[in-house]
This record gives structure tokens, sequence and C-alpha cells, in this order.
């Protein structure tokens, strides 16, 4: 998460959207940079609002906008997959190696997944309680380029340069008719949110 002082510009960090590419680009522009530990870096929408909004704004920060980035939810759980297979974690519970990503995905549409599909939820930290979108500024993944437009203009700089960092493993997905059915059913919300950023 970054904030932008004199921009009024909060920067939340969406897991697997390019956000520490972003980060490292804009970290020496920013007022507060918070990397660590992860629950602090990837602050939802609803904690931020409820918790640091309140604080800035008893610092004299009054008016911040927020921005982040979301991701198609098929793209956004590969992105998990494939990190999950890296040979760092091989044999752990959070290993995707020796699991389809049909499986993974299936796991995923469950109440309560395995360890290696509890990846969290981009409309939960995108949302606030009454489910509306809690962020001022919602761009996609895939049109990243909009966002990069946005964030040159709103903190005056003349080139944003993004170096891929916290890259998956390269490795071709498929997924099955049947089970993108069923997560488009289970988890219409996922999509329904992406579809609110600007692309």
């Amino acid at each position: 998460m970054l904030v932008f002082a004199k921009e009024k510009l909060v920067f939340l960090a969406m897991p697997k959207t390019g956000t520490t590419a972003l980060e490292s680009a804009l970290a020496s522009k920013a007022d507060m940079v918070m990397r660590n530990p992860p629950i602090l870096n990837h602050t939802p929408a609803y904690r931020y609002n409820r918790f640091l909004k309140p604080y800035l704004e008893k610092c004299g920060l009054e008016d911040m906008e927020t921005v982040c980035v979301v991701r198609h939810p098929i793209g956004w759980l590969g992105s998990w997959y494939r990190y999950r297979a890296r040979d760092e974690i091989v044999g752990t519970e959070n290993s995707t190696r020796d699991i389809t990503f049909d499986d993974f995905v299936v796991e995923y549409c469950k109440g309560q997944p395995a360890s290696f599909a509890n990846v969290g939820s981009q409309a939960k930290f995108l949302t606030l309680g009454d489910k509306s979108i809690g962020v001022n500024h919602l761009y996609k993944y895939e049109a990243m380029s909009k966002a990069i437009v946005f964030l040159k203009d709103r903190l005056k700089k003349d080139e944003i340069k993004l170096n891929r960092k916290n890259v998956s493993p390269p490795m071709a997905l498929t997924i099955s008719q049947d089970v993108e059915a069923r997560l488009r059913d289970r988890r219409a919300f996922e999509f329904s949110v992406w579809d609110q950023g600007q692309d």
C-alpha cells in the first residue's frame, strides 16, 4: 500500500495484479510505503476505510481517494495456481504442483477451500459491508495502460516504467467448460466486481 499525501491518493495493493511492479515504480514518490507484513501491504478497502482512513484524517490527510487494480477472476486464479506451483513450496499444503487447474478452481469454489486454493477474494478485498465498491478508481489489470495514464496524471510523473516482479512461473492453463460454469455460478460476485473496473 502506498500513500501520496500531496496528491491525496492511496494505492491499495491487490495480490496477483501487478502490484509489486507498480509499488516498485511508485514507491520513491510515496509519502508512506507499507510493504511488510503482507497483511499491511495488502490492506483491503473495507479495512482501509474502517481503520486507516480515519487515522489519516486525524493526521490532516482528508479527502483521500483510493485506486486499485482488479484482474479477471480466471486470470487471477491462474496466477495464484502458477505461483503456488513454484519449486520452493513443493510438498507443502499450499503447493499446486500435483493438482490440475480444474481441481484448483473446483476447490476454490467451496465454502472452505483446502489450503492450496484458499487465496481470498478480489470482491471481498474491494467491497464494503454493503457490497458496494470501496475504492474511487478501479482499473482492470487487462487494461493496465489506463491505470498507468491515471497514475502518471495524478502523480505528475512523466513516465512509469514497470519491471516484472513476483511473477508466477509460466505454465499453460486450461479450464473446462463445466468448471468455468461452476466458477461463474458459485463466485458470480467476483465477475460482477471485475466488470466494474475501467477498461
